[in-house]
């Protein structure tokens, strides 16, 4: 599964670069300054967010994550919608013993 993930790294880092290089061929060919896009925010996927919270739970941390998929609206990870990822991660990144 990491190669995988790193092939999909590389493909994403390779599409970036694809696009900066878009951005400075027309800053050349127009002569005039172009403002840098903001970078988007790679969406996190459910791998991504399960990985995170694994780790946690071996760490002890299995009633918190629990409850915080609870209040998520779920009963399970999987059921917790994408829109909640972040927001999910960042609690579950602050739990400490």
């Amino acid at each position: 599964m990491s190669r995988i993930k790193l092939l999909k790294d590389i493909v994403d880092d390779m599409h970036a670069l694809a696009d900066s290089l878009g951005t400075l061929a027309l800053a050349i060919e127009s002569d005039k300054p172009v403002a840098p896009e903001q970078p988007a925010k790679p969406e996190l996927s459910l791998s991504d967010v399960r990985a995170v919270l694994a780790k946690k739970s071996q760490a002890g941390f299995t009633k918190e994550i629990k409850a915080l998929i609870e209040k998520y609206g779920a009963e399970k990870l999987s059921a917790v919608e994408p829109k909640h990822y972040e927001a999910l991660l960042k609690e579950v990144e602050g739990l400490k013993k």
